[in-house]
């Protein structure tokens, strides 16, 4: 998902996920982690400035795939805009943030190991940060598979004290992801289509939801703000100088 507008930038001229880290926009790395896992293919879901993506795209990783989703109404209403791409597809859906560029291979490696050893019909990528406010709660029933996500503004008091958060990163069956696809509505304050809300399908058809903790909260940051992007800065010069001493 690369479609944002990234409004806490402060720079409508400009995509939130081309913003550089070392030299390189953040969705480079995005790719780079995709080329990692070997993926079949890679659907790039653009919008706001979506030309400078597009050529980017083009010059630097042209074996891509882009859609345009216009307006932008949320994650789910982005992930819906590939359902005519990948129609004839048959496999799992990866789905990543173009503004989450420290996720590992290793991580999502052990992710996609976690989908296919449960059997589950979705695996999410969760993490226990020390500080969760904001974040949407995940919520394990006795079995230990996820029984919902909550997000933050709606959270319980006993909710709001789980520390592990929802990262925004999954695996999904693909016709489990479109036949929940098409139950979510825009029924919220901004009237937008979550994502999320395909997981209250999920429990309603008794659909398997397995989650997987990763233990870096590094790895799942989203950047929203220069600050974020010049703490992901540091983290991948760390890796870059530890990579030259290895």
């Amino acid at each position: 998902m690369a479609a944002g507008k990234g409004t806490r930038m402060k720079d409508p001229t400009k995509a939130k996920v081309m913003y550089p880290i070392l030299g390189k926009p953040m969705l480079h790395y995005v790719l780079s982690l995709t080329e990692d896992l070997k993926t079949d293919r890679v659907i790039v879901i653009v919008g706001h400035q979506k030309t400078i993506v597009q050529d980017y795209l083009r010059d630097s990783h042209p074996s891509v795939e882009s859609v345009v989703q216009e307006p932008q109404l949320g994650t789910g209403h982005a992930v819906m805009q590939a359902t005519a791409a990948l129609e004839s597809f048959q496999g799992y859906i990866i789905v990543l943030s173009g503004d989450v560029p420290l996720l590992t291979k290793e991580s999502m490696s052990a992710l996609i190991a976690h989908h296919v050893e449960t059997g589950a019909k979705a695996t999410i990528l969760t993490a226990e940060m020390s500080d969760p406010g904001g974040y949407g709660r995940i919520i394990r029933g006795k079995d230990g598979n996820v029984a919902k996500i909550v997000e933050h503004r709606d959270a319980t008091a006993d909710e709001l004290k789980v520390r592990e958060i929802n990262s925004g990163i999954y695996v999904f069956e693909k016709d489990n992801l479109f036949a929940g696809l098409k139950q979510i509505k825009a029924e919220n304050v901004q009237h937008e289509y979550y994502l999320t809300d395909v997981f209250g399908y999920f429990a309603v058809q008794r659909w398997k939801v397995a989650g997987l903790k990763v233990n870096l909260e590094d790895e799942i940051r989203g950047i929203n703000n220069f600050e974020q992007l010049e703490e992901a800065r540091k983290v991948m010069e760390g890796r870059v100088k530890s990579y030259k001493t290895d």
